[in-house]
């Protein structure tokens, strides 16, 4: 079963675009294969204004935010992440506007580094984020007129965090679950195992529209849950079968696995078929020597 995604979608660059009651989108034109046509940004509210996901340090997208802002306060700004298409602009936007900047915590990997480790995703983590105060999960902020609880959502990152706005069915869904395409998991910065759980997490969640960092909203969310968790698991099994079949090296499996995906995203494939090793190789189903690698030999188990 191939899961649908949808990809209609206008990023309507350079203005505000109404998603929800007391809702504007700002799109901010960084597209590539990763982002998509750019990293969302939401305002909410209507007097006193949160914006979650200042984006990144982008001239034109500050600009715009603080064009649609106008001379409304703003008294929160939410971080749902620390890669840099979503949190470095916080720092700036933050000197505008004197808001207080809020987020799990600074970006950590979601396992300590293996000897010999490099890690392929220092280029895209915003290290010099730090909020200034951290949320725990289930934290309710309230605004004027506007309530966000936080949801902690690890697994692309270690600090993930999706954002409930109070009493309306909305959640802020980040780059968790996009209806564009999946959310790449790549170690040591994300966790398969702990995506998968967050994944659950969302599930049993009653939200009528999430509204994420890439691309337009996911209007039946449980329903595109369950099959982006189905779609996890054939992936899972995938790679089980090309292992059974003789294939024993990531690039092998990315090969056979991804032959219908762009070629400049196979690296990031590659990151992603680790991610699940590591969590079938943690529940006995393939065994490799020492520790799960991106250049690994990986086999069955026995």
């Amino acid at each position: 079963m191939a899961l649908k995604f949808d990809t209609d979608f206008d990023p309507s660059y350079g203005q505000g675009v109404t998603v929800a009651p007391d809702v504007l989108r700002i799109t901010a034109k960084n597209p590539s294969p990763f982002t998509f046509y750019g990293t969302n940004s939401y305002i909410v509210g209507r007097k006193t204004l949160a914006v979650i996901d200042p984006g990144p340090d982008d001239d034109a997208h500050l600009e715009t935010l603080l064009e649609v802002i106008g001379d409304r306060p703003v008294s929160h700004i939410f971080v749902s992440h620390t890669h840099r298409d979503h949190s470095p602009l916080a720092a700036r936007l933050k000197q505008h506007t004197g808001a207080i900047v809020l987020a799990e915590g600074p970006h950590r990997p979601a396992r300590p580094l293996r000897i010999g480790e490099i890690n392929p995703l220092d280029a895209s983590a915003d290290t010099a984020f730090n909020p200034d105060i951290a949320l725990p999960d289930d934290s309710m902020v309230d605004g004027d007129g506007w309530a966000i609880r936080t949801v902690l959502t690890p697994g692309h990152t270690a600090n993930h965090a999706a954002f409930a706005l109070e009493g309306t069915g909305i959640l802020f869904s980040a780059d968790h679950v996009m209806a564009w395409a999946t959310s790449i998991v790549a170690p040591p910065d994300g966790a398969m195992a702990d995506y998968m759980a967050s994944l659950d997490r969302l599930i049993e969640r009653d939200d009528r529209l999430l509204l994420p960092g890439h691309g337009g909203p996911v209007t039946a969310p449980r329903s595109f849950m369950r099959e982006l968790k189905t779609h996890r698991r054939m992936r899972e099994r995938a790679i089980l079968e090309q292992i059974r079949s003789g294939d024993r090296t990531i690039k092998e499996m990315v090969a056979a696995i991804y032959r219908d995906t762009d070629p400049r995203l196979h690296g990031a494939a590659g990151l992603s078929v680790l991610a699940h090793l590591e969590d079938l190789v943690a529940r006995g189903l393939v065994s490799t020597d020492g520790d799960p690698a991106i250049d690994g030999i990986f086999r069955p188990p026995g």
